[in-house]
């Protein structure tokens, strides 16, 4: 349905992104980031459902072509090691706004796993978003703070997760509240990466799509649809 687009960044160099239209001319644009496996088929399909959905989605490159395969986490760990998180973040990501910012409309955020990390950094450092969603994934304590957070964000997370683990998300939530921040929170009885369908192990369809209507929703709510 999508096609692999290239567009500039900031700084004038160029990226590339995996991009899916919506079916009309007008349509809110959002910004989709990757797992630490890089811009997979499971990501492209994501874009692609956006799509479905009324949105102008684009999914950058942020690994240059670099797919890990699903077995080796080792090889995943230090690809997302390797990656600049504020060049991605003020470069890649935000020449990605901009360029579906083009046609006037409203921009938001979402991303999975290590994209959900670089989605709330995204929603500290980066004035084009409007709204943010993040999957199983939060940013160093170093990088981002809830108080840094300026735009309303909405969170889905694994009780069952070892990686963003519920004491991590309790502690962001409650900076959240005590700044006053517009977010919700959602958690789920599953595992981590619970909504990438290609991961039969962890995969829960239940939770997946209600994750999806909530964050569906909540890009509406913001005016994007």
């Amino acid at each position: 349905m999508g096609a692999t687009i290239t567009f500039k960044r900031p700084d004038g160099r160029d990226a590339q992104g995996y991009l899916a239209n919506a079916g009309r001319g007008n349509a809110p644009g959002l910004v989709v980031i990757q797992e630490w496996w890089g811009l997979s088929e499971q990501i492209k399909a994501i874009v692609d459902r956006f799509a479905l959905a009324g949105f102008d989605a684009l999914a950058p490159d942020l690994y240059s072509g670099v797919v890990v395969p699903y077995h080796d986490a080792d090889a995943a760990g230090k690809a997302m090691a390797s990656l600049d998180f504020k060049d991605a973040t003020a470069q890649t990501v935000r020449g990605a706004a901009k360029y579906l910012k083009q046609n006037g409309s409203k921009v938001g955020i979402t991303g999975f796993c290590m994209g959900g990390a670089v989605a709330i950094v995204a929603a500290a450092q980066i004035p084009e978003f409007v709204a943010a969603v993040a999957f199983y994934g939060l940013p160093p304590a170093d990088l981002v703070k809830p108080a840094d957070v300026k735009i309303p964000l909405q969170g889905h997370f694994a009780d069952r997760d070892d990686f963003i683990t519920p004491a991590s998300v309790d502690a962001f939530e409650a900076g959240l509240k005590a700044a006053g921040k517009d977010y919700e929170f959602f958690r789920y009885d599953a595992d981590h990466a619970f909504a990438n369908e290609q991961r039969v192990a962890v995969h829960d369809r239940r939770a997946a799509e209600l994750a999806w209507s909530r964050a569906i929703a909540f890009f509406k709510k913001h005016h994007f649809a």
